[in-house]
């Protein structure tokens, strides 16, 4: 599983980064809002931190040609090279979009999916990853983590090179059901993530080797 932070919170992004084995970074217009930040301030911020990672920002643009103008235009600003890619909304503009900044050598990622064809059409039109909204399909009585497994399974069975970015989390369980599925990679909150890596059974066992160890290591 690759992880991925989806924010634009610099702090959480700062302590993350000591610790969390993460590779790169999403963000989009709501995270952007969230933050309190501009677009070329939040993105400079997150290259401080991500150094080589990847980073994936969401175009504003409703037509293909200015969605790839959009993307050129901050792939030279923020001088990423590879480490870029443009999220594109899975929009008719969209899949066009894909096809062409493709040809132009830029790296795409296809958000807001919440079906299996939405994410097979955007793999056969380009898209490195595709991104399936887990927790907004539940909640609107789908079943998200089924949508998941059924793109994963498309892109084996068809030999597709796109990895699955699954999204759109509300509990740690999702994350963990997403994983078994197949997603290759999975894009989450920061408060998630710290979540991820907790449990009180392991809490209580550091306790009991502290005390348990306490006078006995007498090399250091």
């Amino acid at each position: 599983m690759i992880y991925l932070a989806d924010t634009a919170d610099i702090q959480a992004l700062k302590h993350l980064y000591e610790f969390f084995p993460l590779t790169g970074v999403t963000t989009n217009p709501t995270i952007l809002k969230q933050s309190g930040l501009k677009l070329s301030e939040a993105v400079q911020n997150i290259i401080e931190i991500v150094g080589k990672g990847s980073i994936h920002v969401q175009v504003m643009s409703d037509k293909a040609e200015d969605m790839v103008n959009e993307a050129k235009t901050y792939k030279n600003y923020f001088n990423l090279g590879d480490n870029f890619y443009a999220k594109i909304p899975v929009s008719i503009e969209g899949y066009k979009a894909m096809r062409m900044l493709k040809d132009a050598g830029i790296n795409v990622t296809a958000t807001a999916i919440f079906t299996q064809q939405q994410a097979l059409v955007a793999s056969r039109a380009g898209a490195d990853f595709v991104a399936p909204y887990v927790s907004r399909l539940d909640n609107i009585s789908s079943h998200g983590i089924e949508v998941v497994g059924d793109i994963v399974k498309n892109t084996k069975e068809f030999n597709l090179d796109t990895k699955v970015l699954a999204a759109s989390f509300k509990t740690v369980d999702q994350i963990h059901r997403v994983s078994m599925a197949g997603a290759q990679s999975a894009t989450i909150s920061p408060e998630l993530l710290f979540q991820l890596i907790k449990h009180p059974m392991t809490d209580i066992s550091i306790a009991q080797f502290e005390k348990d160890g306490e006078g006995l290591y007498n090399i250091f």
